[in-house]
């Protein structure tokens, strides 16, 4: 029997993933759980865009989607200038499959073993995991509710090193939904130009911002970091709800994406045609494609301030508004200590196990984020079904 190599040892599943899954097979038994854990919009995608993509394939756009690329280049190119402020050349931009396999191709050419990448806590899960696959080590910045889930320029000064090679800047964020205000994005990009130090800014959720809050591009606070430091990530899934498209697009200095487009053109090529004649609409039909948004970013705006309502009304439970993304990561720890349903809760893994086996709901452990006091509940799901989820979680703890 073949050994498996120590690098697939050394890591954890997705958390996310394995808690859907898990929801799934339950419901495949027939049993009635209502899951909070898959971070995709409940919205189909857009008509229009999905015309584009069936039209792709009708036409016979099947093939391998390098020609269909330098369409869609050139769309994220006009996209970046006109959202970002960013000027990039299509050469600058690479389309992968899902912005998931942009960040795991920019760690695999930048990182080598021992290097250090800082990343602020909560992450995403993959960050981690991605870090470790590429031989770096994981150096982590802690926040709190006190902090609103955001890092300080102090903090991330005092975390550099001489064998600092990456930070990762995730906002809007996944799991907390913290969003940096421009201002605080720009003072931390000063860190970052000072120390030259080269930065994923993971911008997946930038349309999905609520209230006052606005987005603001790392990259564009310095012409050093739109040159030469920073590498914008970004992708179609969750604006537009095409998470099975698998459209993720990064842009940054020639060099680290040239880099980049060598390694993925032995890794996966480009993504399908039609996918990319699908996110070529999305970005360029801007009359219809906003007022998708629109609608969709209203539902959500709904859902949070009704998740969080009704999470900081549960015995044991607080939770800060998020601003951005479609998270709510409420602080269970006031339930640990107490025995519920026979199980004493100690940890934010019991919590979610005794949601799911005595409540059939699905939440993700706090601990796959970095927190072993928090849960995340997705809020892109129905009112009806969040109730429904909440409901039997109040009538668990009381």
């Amino acid at each position: 029997m073949a050994t498996l190599a120590r690098r697939i040892l050394d890591v954890k599943p997705s958390a996310t993933l394995a808690v859907d899954a898990k929801a799934k097979a339950m419901q495949a038994e027939g049993q009635d759980v209502v899951g909070f854990g898959a971070g995709e919009p409940d919205f189909n995608t857009p008509q229009h865009i999905v015309s584009a993509g069936v039209a792709a394939m009708t036409t016979g756009d099947t093939r391998y989607g390098a020609k269909r690329g330098a369409e869609l280049k050139k769309a994220i190119c006009e996209k970046l200038e006109r959202d970002n402020g960013l000027a990039y050349a299509p050469g600058q931009v690479v389309v992968s499959n899902g912005a998931k396999q942009s960040i795991y191709n920019i760690i695999q050419v930048l990182v080598d073993e021992g290097d250090e990448v800082i990343i602020p806590m909560p992450y995403w899960v993959s960050y981690l995991e991605m870090v470790r696959l590429a031989g770096g080590k994981p150096v982590i910045l802690q926040t709190s509710e006190a902090t609103g889930f955001k890092i300080t320029p102090e903090q991330l000064e005092k975390a550099i090193t001489p064998k600092t090679k990456l930070f990762m800047h995730n906002s809007p964020s996944n799991p907390t939904g913290a969003v940096y205000s421009p201002d605080e994005v720009k003072a931390v990009a000063a860190v970052v130009e000072k120390h030259g130090v080269t930065t994923i800014s993971d911008e997946i959720y930038e349309h999905l911002i609520y209230g006052d809050m606005s987005h603001q591009s790392m990259a564009a606070c310095a012409p050093k970091l739109h040159k030469d430091l920073v590498i914008t990530v970004n992708g179609c899934s969750k604006t537009y709800a095409m998470t099975g498209w698998r459209i993720g697009y990064a842009a940054g200095p020639k060099d680290i994406m040239d880099a980049v487009s060598k390694f993925q053109s032995h890794a996966t090529s480009d993504p399908a045609a039609f996918s990319q004649a699908g996110a070529a609409e999305a970005l360029t039909n801007l009359r219809m494609s906003d007022e998708a948004v629109m609608h969709m970013r209203e539902e959500f705006d709904a859902r949070r301030l009704h998740m969080v309502k009704r999470l900081n009304a549960l015995n044991g439970v607080t939770c800060l508004e998020p601003k951005g993304a479609f998270y709510c990561f409420p602080n269970v720890s006031g339930t640990f200590g107490r025995t519920i349903a026979g199980k004493k809760i100690g940890s934010a893994m019991e919590f979610t196990a005794l949601c799911l086996e005595d409540a059939k709901v699905a939440l993700v452990p706090g601990e796959a984020f970095g927190s072993g006091q928090h849960v995340r509940l997705s809020y892109a799901s129905s009112m009806e079904k969040i109730d429904k989820g909440l409901d039997r979680i109040e009538k668990l703890l009381k």
